[in-house]
This record gives structure tokens, sequence and C-alpha cells, in this order.
């Protein structure tokens, strides 16, 4: 692997069944995730994608471009903005990966998120054992 490449790129949809079925995956039922009302009251733009969630899905794309080989060391991100999901369009998560660092040790691949053209997690990076690889 080397700095620049691409190592996946995947977009993934999320509908409104997605997020019913990660908060019975995940016990997080909060409103915002499937209910229009209460996403508006808090004033919030819509229902949005649990954070965990669209962080699972960016790591996925990553870890599917892997060996079955490879330790992932660690995963970290920052959330800059929600995906907020349609009733009826549901959204699009575009990601990709590309490798940002190598050296003896472990290999880190950042990942780009975006919904809508808008960067939603930053600093999104996770590091691969290289003596794994």
């Amino acid at each position: 692997m080397n700095v620049g490449d691409v190592i996946a790129e995947r977009t993934v949809q999320l509908s409104r069944e997605s997020l019913v079925r990660y908060a019975g995956a995940s016990g997080d039922f909060n409103p915002i995730h499937y209910r229009d009302d209460v996403a508006a009251e808090v004033g919030l733009p819509g229902v949005l994608a649990h954070g965990m969630l669209t962080m699972g899905l960016a790591s996925s794309v990553a870890v599917a471009a892997l060996p079955g080989t490879a330790r992932i060391l660690d995963y970290g991100v920052r959330f800059a903005r929600p995906v907020v999901v349609d009733p009826q369009s549901g959204a699009e998560v575009a990601v990709t990966a590309k490798v940002g660092a190598v050296d003896d040790a472990a290999v880190r691949i950042d990942l780009t998120v975006k919904h809508a053209d808008t960067t939603v997690l930053v600093k999104a990076q996770l590091r691969v054992a290289a003596d794994s690889l």
C-alpha cells in the first residue's frame, strides 16, 4: 500500500427502515432517529441517522477492502454534520478509503464520508497493523 492509494469507494443507501433495524440492534431508540415530529421539536432538520451507524458504515467500506488477516489497531472520527434521512428517498452516504500514511508499524486509512455533498465525519481514520497486511 502506498500513500494516496484509494483502496475502496462505496455509496450506501440508508432508509428509515435501516434506522429502525439499527435501533433494534443497538438499543438506541431515541425518537430523533425515527419520528419527524420529535426531530422538529428539538430543532433538527429531520430524522437523523445514528452517529454510530454512520461511523460503522464508514469503517466497513475500508475493512471490506482489507485482507481477512488485517488487524485494526484503532479507529476514530469526529462528527461534523448529521445524516438526515428523508422518509421517501432516504439518504446516500458516500465513503472513500484512501491510504494516508505508512510506516513499519501501521497503515493509516483516511476515510472521506459525505452525505449530500457535505462532509459528515472528519478525522475519520483507522490504523491497521502493517504486519497483518
